[in-house]
């Protein structure tokens, strides 16, 4: 068994816990960000000008954040999540189908190369907290106007221009407050790989986003996202994946009958939605349930569960067994 240290932090604004976070987890952010040299990833000026042209919102955030990070060129282009690495993921998410407006999603991923992080700011005036992936992005989280978001994998190898998945959600949740906009956003901006996302709002109005690099995007009312979009493409990784199995699961769940909260949670907390293969990249490292109109985020392991509230967030600390153990973070 291995154990790996969570920790959850706020800070309002961009300052020093942001920047020893970055000190921490840079040295192994940048080998993975330069695995294939560093000719292979955009130049500052490419990076910036993206920005200026897909998220302009973000540019005064992203240049304090620069500033927090030292100042430099490397650590600049990485923030910019332009044109970065490829990298894989599973993943399962779905909406209740009760009353209430519910988004529970399984993150399967590399133990490895994971923030281990929690994250609570206010940046330009917005509350977020969500699961940090490179000490800016988010692989899921909430904002205090009730909207909520998530992100699976897409199942293509395409790898094209576009910003890494983890910006595009930090930009919905800090600029969007309706699934509608959320949406609109997500089909707007360009992503480097495939990936669905998925947005849930408080009035329980949601959508998923089938983005691709290499064609527009698909804005659906599905409620369910595994590892593949409208058709299997990759058939080994769906293969070794489930997708397929676990979207039929999920969907079943769905139209069957309306499950209680409780049950349709643990469903996630067990096969064929809750992944142990870790040494293949592809083990469940959480599950997040977000409750939208009560700004809730509840992160569960079986057998144990961490809440936090927007409105109310507490820094603390929590140990997490794995059974393969995690070294350090790739990226």
């Amino acid at each position: 068994m291995g154990e790996n240290l969570w920790r959850a932090l706020r800070e309002p604004q961009p300052g020093p816990k942001w920047a020893g976070l970055f000190a921490e987890y840079w040295p192994f952010y940048k080998e993975w960000w330069l695995k294939e040299g560093e000719n292979a990833r955009p130049t500052y000026a490419e990076c910036r000008k993206a920005l200026v042209k897909h998220m302009p919102e973000l540019l005064p955030l992203y240049e304090e954040l620069c500033e927090c990070a030292g100042g430099t060129d490397l650590p600049a282009r990485f923030l910019s999540f332009y044109c970065p690495p490829p990298y894989l993921s599973g993943c399962s998410q779905a909406i209740w189908p009760g009353a209430a407006p519910m988004l529970v999603r399984n993150y399967d991923y590399n133990p490895d190369a994971f923030d281990n992080l929690i994250l609570h700011t206010s940046w330009q005036g917005r509350k977020v907290m969500g699961i940090s992936d490179g000490l800016w992005g988010l692989v899921d989280g909430i904002n205090d106007a009730g909207l909520a978001v998530s992100l699976t994998f897409g199942g293509r190898r395409v790898v094209g221009e576009g910003f890494g998945v983890p910006l595009i959600l930090r930009y919905v949740l800090q600029t969007c407050v309706t699934a509608e906009e959320a949406g609109n956003a997500l089909a707007r901006i360009p992503t480097h790989m495939s990936y669905n996302v998925t947005v849930l709002d408080r009035q329980r109005r949601y959508r998923t986003v089938m983005m691709s690099p290499d064609k527009p995007a698909i804005v659906t009312h599905a409620a369910v996202a595994t590892n593949h979009q409208e058709t299997v493409e990759w058939v080994n990784h769906a293969r070794f994946t489930a997708t397929v199995e676990r979207e039929r699961f999920l969907l079943h769940r769905l139209t069957l009958h309306i499950d209680p909260e409780d049950q349709f949670i643990g469903a996630f907390l067990k096969p064929p939605l809750y992944s142990t293969a870790y040494s293949h990249g592809f083990g469940t490292l959480y599950t997040a349930v977000y409750r939208p109109a009560r700004g809730e985020m509840d992160i569960h392991w079986p057998g144990a569960k961490w809440p936090f509230r927007i409105a109310d967030f507490h820094e603390s600390f929590r140990t997490v067994h794995t059974p393969e153990p995690a070294r350090g973070h790739a990226g």
